[in-house]
């Protein structure tokens, strides 16, 4: 394979971006100011995207899912991500929590979870980060102590996505105190129903309003032995593996926020005049777009190629995983900001998008994995 096949699109992949951003402009775009205004999850989404079969799309077919390629669902991420960040999370956080039963997970457990994620009976979350391991994940305190046949879980984790309104978490918890660090952590699906699990007050956020972060509190949860995911002990390890693979679509979102935050800055810039003539025709704002549309096509191309070594597992995934996340979400960070520059007064209100892109954008440099930690894990991968 040449490093020009590495990620080209297919005509089903660009059929594909064709049906979900009609969509998403229909059925999600309308309501994505409302959903930030009022905090609210976005259930009208979340419906519209269980009826095409775009909420959990990597799935695989053998447990009811439409089997996506890693490609195809950073491209349902990416469309969604251009009209409305928060509802771009329901596919991205579903394929998190799930991904480690889709990586690890017995075939029993695999049978019992992916097809209600699949049908849109259920949604998945992922509960790695606590309050005093968020970077540091191997210093968790949660715990998970042998009960017979089962484990009882205590303690808490910090800033779940879909917190509340997902039905099944991928939990990490310490289940051997004594052991070596990182070695001594495993991971459990926790059902919503499941007696002394609760959850603590929505966040207060800057962006991403609509989709829902909250503390995971449990208190003497009793877990069956066949809810763990993996081998003991084996937690840690496929919490990391894990996200090599879903840092891709987070990037994937990113390149979305930027790209719809291009193409509302491209409108106005047509429309608006100043001292005689539109502002486009000032070569200071055409400098300014052709910078903004190269930062969102080169890390456009950088998702791509990541999203292929994902689907083949490359053992250099770790370093395109970060490189990606970390590049789409700067250049997102970037392009929302020069977005809102080019509106003037007008990005820095809300009849325009820009400010919500601005401060949805700005999530994606921190959550699954901060920006530094992604490059401690790239510079890693060159030193050893």
């Amino acid at each position: 394979m040449t490093g020009f096949d590495l990620f080209r699109t297919t005509d089903d992949h660009e059929a594909l971006r064709a049906v979900v951003r009609e969509l998403a402009e229909e059925r999600i775009a309308p309501h994505a100011a409302e959903v930030d205004e009022r905090a609210e999850f976005p259930k009208h989404a979340y419906d519209a995207l269980v009826a095409a079969d775009f909420h959990a799309p990597h799935v695989p077919e053998s447990h009811g899912g439409a089997g996506a390629d890693a490609l195809a669902t950073c491209i349902v991420i990416e469309e969604v991500a251009r009209v409305c960040a928060s509802s771009s999370l329901i596919p991205a956080v579903n394929k998190l929590g799930s991904l480690p039963l889709v990586l690890a997970g017995s075939e029993e457990v695999k049978q019992r979870y992916l097809p209600p994620l699949a049908s849109g009976q259920a949604a998945f979350s992922y509960a790695l980060s606590e309050r005093e391991a968020g970077s540091d994940t191997a210093s968790m305190r949660c715990r998970a102590t042998p009960d017979g046949d089962g484990w009882v879980l205590d303690g808490q984790k910090s800033w779940i996505s879909n917190a509340g309104f997902s039905e099944y978490y991928t939990v990490l918890a310490v289940t051997d105190p004594d052991g070596p660090r990182g070695s001594n952590i495993s991971a459990f699906v926790v059902e919503k129903s499941d007696p002394g699990f609760s959850f603590g007050a929505k966040e207060k956020k800057l962006g991403i309003k609509g989709s829902p972060t909250r503390e995971l509190l449990f208190d003497r949860v009793r877990i069956p032995g066949d809810r763990i995911v993996g081998e003991p002990g084996e937690g840690l390890k496929i919490a990391l593996r894990t996200l090599d693979h879903t840092r891709v679509t987070i990037a994937a979102q990113a390149v979305g926020i930027a790209q719809g935050a291009l193409d509302h800055a491209l409108a106005y810039v047509r429309e608006r005049r100043q001292f005689g003539k539109r502002i486009a025709d000032f070569q200071g704002i055409q400098f300014m777009l052709a910078d903004m549309a190269m930062a969102v096509e080169t890390a456009r191309q950088m998702v791509y190629a990541a999203a292929a070594k994902s689907e083949r597992g490359d053992a250099d995934l770790s370093f395109f995983g970060a490189a990606a996340k970390c590049h789409a979400s700067d250049v997102a960070m970037r392009v929302t900001t020069d977005a809102v520059q080019l509106l003037g007064g007008y990005g820095y209100t809300q009849d325009f998008p820009l400010e919500r892109m601005m401060r949805d954008a700005k999530i994606t440099q921190i959550y699954e994995g901060t920006n530094q930690i992604q490059r401690v894990v790239m510079a890693r991968h060159l030193l050893k």
